[in-house]
């Protein structure tokens, strides 16, 4: 039975958002075909028709797993005090608990890193992200300041998602939500 061209467009769609639901939660590696397609309902053999490779696949899905949240931003953005509200958002109890439909940063900048399988992907949102938190920010430190921040909303939720203690995990996000909500209102009064 032939699909038309729409139903072929609606399943390769279908594949990009699991699996980037998947990278996002599971990482890259631990994500596999076979499964990837199961949970779709489809063969393994049917990704084919689709993509070429599973890294053709990994690039696509984490571009759109960036995309996904562009949403946010533009939410945020709209905000009175849009980088306080980017910081609360990002190290929330909800963002933490749901990787699967988060940031994109923590799960593959920690195994692409390790793999030391470098992405232009990775590249492209993490300057994406720079470039939102310095558009928030003023002065001549303000892109060094944005490096400071996605680095440390990076790495709290990498840390409160990898703790058991859900006491440690929590200290974690608040502390470094605080501090960093504090220190970009100190940067932007100082700079006003």
């Amino acid at each position: 039975m032939r699909y038309s061209e729409d139903h072929k467009a609606q399943t390769h769609q279908r594949i990009i958002a699991e699996a980037a639901r998947l990278f996002r939660r599971d990482g890259v590696g631990a994500t596999g075909l076979q499964p990837l397609m199961k949970t779709l309902g489809l063969t393994h053999g049917g990704f084919y028709a689709h993509f070429k490779s599973k890294d053709e696949l990994v690039a696509t899905a984490l571009r759109q797993a960036a995309q996904d949240l562009d949403y946010v931003t533009a939410e945020i953005q709209n905000q009175p005090a849009p980088l306080p509200a980017f910081i609360a958002s990002y190290l929330s109890d909800a963002h933490r608990d749901n990787p699967g439909a988060g940031c994109p940063l923590p799960t593959m900048s920690a195994e692409l890193g390790q793999r030391g399988q470098a992405s232009p992907i990775t590249d492209e949102v993490v300057n994406n992200r720079l470039a939102m938190i310095e558009s928030c920010l003023h002065g001549e430190d303000a892109a060094r300041e944005s490096v400071l921040i996605l680095s440390a909303l990076v790495g709290a939720l990498l840390l409160s998602r990898s703790v058991s203690d859900a006491a440690l995990s929590e200290r974690v996000l608040s502390s470094v939500r605080e501090l960093l909500i504090a220190h970009s209102s100190a940067t932007l009064k100082a700079s006003d």
